[in-house]
């Protein structure tokens, strides 16, 4: 994940707030620029008036650059108009970024956001990944807005980041690594020292931690977390890792992965296009609101997809449970016959007409459907589970809605603790 430290490296964090200029080795080429721009018009183009506006998509269309200038503004305008009293602090950080990268002000949703925060603590001594994400997200957008008030509550939690030795996903990484620079940034002169040493002991914990994400590919973490760790999060930090990274192969994997349709969810677009224009979210102050693409770009010929065969194929199905104080435990397996193609999804809903014990329930989120009840048993964000979808081993990148599983696989829905 990220965690960061810098040795006194003031000279090179002089940027103050503005992304580092990407290498010309780690931008997208010319002619495949096409393909970069073939997948913002699909993100774009997935955008539809909604009681949940995504927040994410609008900040990736602005950073960008937006094609369609009715979608941009149907977002903005949603977002203006959205109750944001019952949202938890990540989602309410993205939403403040969100418009104000759409130059409109939201004053009163940093009020908001600042109040959670002065409040805010971990939820243990050994809190888990999604405990600083969102808040790290929270820290990025009040930095953004009034740096000098966010110093204390960043402290607190770079404090709270130091107290958690346990592995963070690269994710969550990548955005603390995003708040902690931009705080660092904008330091004010005369500030104690405390808060540089401090920012900086714990940015280079991060980015030690995010070298060893790296992959021989230049993956880092996996595909969909790479957009945030790469320009979003290695470009902006004079820290070098650990591990030599080589940005311009990390660069042609992604566009490979592109071209192979494997960014087709909106939320996964959301999450790369900024690297793929030299973007990070330091960059949402600064955007342009003058509109700079008035016509949709010529795009490339859209990836061959096979077609779906006539035959089935067949997936065996485990759901689990063995959490010690959790009701009701269980390990039960089925074979499931569906159509070559067919989407996890599909499996999961003829497991559950086979055999009531596979009854399942979703919710709607940004990344789309997630499972959050199996078997009657529900996640709980207090005491920290969910359901986890694996391959073999393997925990699953995409979700029930995207991922196609292939003949034979056996998919496991193990109900974890994180």
């Amino acid at each position: 994940m990220a965690w960061f430290a810098l040795h006194v490296l003031s000279i090179l964090w002089a940027m103050a707030g503005t992304s580092i200029q990407i290498q010309s080795s780690c931008s997208v080429p010319s002619a495949q620029q096409p393909l970069v721009n073939s997948i913002q018009v699909l993100m774009e183009s997935s955008v539809t008036s909604s009681d949940f506006p995504n927040p994410s998509i609008l900040i990736a269309m602005n950073l960008a650059g937006a094609y369609n200038l009715e979608v941009q503004k149907l977002l903005t305008d949603e977002l203006m108009a959205s109750d944001t009293n019952n949202l938890t602090a990540g989602q309410l950080a993205l939403t403040i970024m969100a418009l104000n990268s759409s130059c409109q002000d939201p004053e009163n949703d940093v009020s908001l956001l600042q109040k959670q925060m002065e409040n805010w603590a971990p939820s243990s001594s050994n809190a888990g990944v999604l405990s600083f994400y969102g808040p790290g997200l929270a820290i990025l957008a009040l930095c953004q807005k009034n740096p000098e008030a966010t110093l204390p509550i960043a402290a607190r939690f770079a404090k709270s980041l130091m107290a958690n030795l346990s592995p963070f996903n690269t994710d969550t990484g990548a955005i603390a690594t995003l708040a902690l620079t931009c705080v660092y940034n904008k330091i004010p002169a005369g500030s104690e020292e405390g808060y540089r040493n401090l920012f900086g002991q714990v940015l280079k914990y991060i980015v030690d931690d995010i070298s060893t994400r790296i992959e021989d590919n230049g993956i880092i973490g996996n595909i969909y977390s790479t957009g945030l760790a790469m320009q979003q999060a290695l470009s902006v930090t004079p820290v070098q890792p650990n591990k030599e990274w080589d940005c311009k192969k990390t660069m042609d994997t992604i566009l490979n992965e592109i071209q192979q349709g494997k960014f087709h969810n909106p939320m996964s677009i959301a999450q790369i296009l900024p690297s793929l224009k030299g973007k990070t979210y330091l960059d949402v102050p600064h955007v342009n609101c003058s509109p700079d693409h008035e016509v949709q770009p010529t795009l490339p010929n859209e990836p061959s997809t096979v077609p779906t065969s006539p035959y089935n194929i067949t997936v065996i199905y485990t759901i689990n449970n063995q959490l010690r104080g959790v009701e009701l435990l269980f390990n039960v397996t089925i074979d499931v016959s569906v159509k070559k193609g067919s989407v996890l999804l599909i499996v999961l809903e003829e497991a559950q007409r086979k055999n009531p014990m596979f009854k399942f329930e979703t919710t709607m989120t940004s990344w789309g459907l997630l499972v959050t009840s199996i078997n009657n048993i529900a996640e709980n964000v207090n005491h920290n589970t969910y359901w986890q979808f694996l391959s073999g081993k393997t925990p699953l990148n995409e979700g029930v809605a995207d991922y196609v599983p292939f003949n034979q696989e056996h998919i496991t829905a193990n109900f974890t603790q994180y």
